[in-house]
């Protein structure tokens, strides 16, 4: 069966009615630019939130790229099923080993250097910045969005496919949660945003939650913005920004803290993410 081309979404010009679908091209993102490949049964759900504001232009200038392949497209027989009863019983249905597999091996094609292939799963590793700036500084990405029950283990695990979660919820398809994970990982790409410090005092740049922000007016409804960001002295804003991170890590995130207090603020789960995905690319070589 000949495999049908991924379809590439990207450098077009965008018009003032454009929606995000319109980005949709024939042409491919910029030669060595970051690439997302996804492996969908619902390709029309693409580019969608990543087809507008900053990451939209990106990907119309061709910063990036976004390829989508159907599943479908890989299954045999009249019906073209990509799914069966699992073994063991139960409810619900799997995605097959060999539907999965041949959309994999597809995908891998023209795959270039460091290209992670990943499983949008609620039992994978979490998605921390840390990872996403590990996937930022890869060549590109192969994303399996599950549906149904999940997929056959074996293809997993013969493919060297790493299971990353975006929390502790369940979804209808791995679909959201794939577009959560490229948009995380695109705006770390060199001028996507456009603005290097604005990545860099986010929240978990340094390991804490972000400060409070404030703009205009400067009194609404009663409420003042701080004196202290109105005194034009950059030492005691730095100062505040960096007490008011503190407070609210501590408080709203105590593992966070724990982390920053042991000086190491990328140590733990976060570590161990990058960890797990360096070793999957070394399994895959």
């Amino acid at each position: 069966m000949a495999d049908r081309p991924a379809r590439s979404h990207g450098r077009l010009s965008i018009r003032p009615t454009a929606q995000p679908r319109d980005l949709m091209a024939e042409s491919h993102a910029r030669a060595g630019a970051w690439t997302a490949r996804v492996i969908t049964l619902f390709p029309e759900a693409f580019p969608g939130v990543l087809g507008l504001s900053l990451t939209g232009r990106a990907l119309a200038e061709g910063l990036w790229g976004l390829e989508t392949l159907q599943l479908r497209d890989f299954a045999t027989g009249k019906h073209r099923n990509v799914d069966d009863t699992p073994a063991g019983g139960g409810a619900g249905m799997v995605l097959r080993a060999d539907v999965v597999g041949r959309a994999l091996d597809a995908a891998a094609q023209g795959a270039r250097g460091d290209w992670p292939v990943i499983y949008l799963s609620p039992r994978g590793v979490p998605l921390s910045q840390t990872l996403a700036k590990r996937l930022s500084q890869a060549d590109g990405v192969t994303l399996l969005c599950g549906r149904f029950e999940g997929v056959d283990q074996r293809v997993l695990d013969s493919r060297n496919v790493l299971e990353v979660s975006i929390g502790d919820y369940v979804l209808s398809g791995g679909e959201i949660a794939a577009q959560v994970l490229i948009d995380a990982t695109v705006r770390l790409i060199p001028r996507v945003l456009g603005n290097s410090a604005s990545v860099e005092e986010e929240s978990f740049a340094h390991g804490l939650l972000e400060y409070p922000q404030y703009t205009r007016p400067a009194v609404w409804e009663g409420h003042e913005i701080p004196e202290v960001l109105l005194s034009g002295d950059h030492a005691r804003v730095a100062s505040w920004r960096r007490e008011q991170a503190e407070a609210l890590t501590k408080e709203r995130r105590p593992d966070l803290w724990r982390a920053h207090e042991s000086g190491d603020p990328v140590q733990g789960q976060e570590l161990s993410d990058a960890h797990t995905i360096a070793a999957k690319g070394e399994q895959k070589d």
